[in-house]
Formats: structure tokens, C-alpha cells, sequence
């Protein structure tokens, strides 16, 4: 079975990106492609940050009860 997910864009500089690995800012807020607004810890960052920051197509994954399971770095939708 395909796990539920939302996909969406992030691009967060560097400095921005110091304001959450400094616990100054826990949570980010998106909206996703199709338009719906989702919430999530600020450490699911971490995996992809980059000299440039964070930023890239990404999608969080959920099982069939909306549990978390994965936050993934896309190469397109």
C-alpha cells in the first residue's frame, strides 16, 4: 500500500536555516503543492542540509493512521 504523503518546495538560506539548528524557531510550516498546509519539527531538516542551506522538492511520508514515517528529497513530482 503507498503511503499518504505531501509533497512541497523548500528553499531556506543558511542564516535562515541557523534560527532552527538553534532551537530559536522548532517548526516549519508549508504548503504543500496542492495547496494544503502542513507543520513539522524543525530537526526533520537536518538530513538535508547543504552548504547553501536547505532547498529542493521533498515530500513527508505517512502511514495509514497519519503517523510520521519519512521525509524524502524528490527529483520531481
Amino acid at each position: 500500500m503507498m503511503a499518504n504523503q505531501v509533497v512541497f518546495y523548500l528553499n531556506i538560506d543558511p542564516e535562515r536555516y541557523l534560527s532552527y539548528y538553534r532551537g530559536e524557531v522548532s517548526k516549519v510550516s508549508v504548503m504543500s503543492v496542492d495547496g494544503r498546509r502542513v507543520e513539522f519539527p524543525a530537526s526533520r531538516l537536518r538530513p538535508f542540509v547543504a552548504a547553501g542551506g536547505v532547498s529542493g522538492l521533498f515530500a513527508l511520508r505517512f502511514d495509514e493512521n497519519n503517523r510520521f514515517l519519512e521525509m524524502v528529497k524528490l527529483d520531481k513530482i
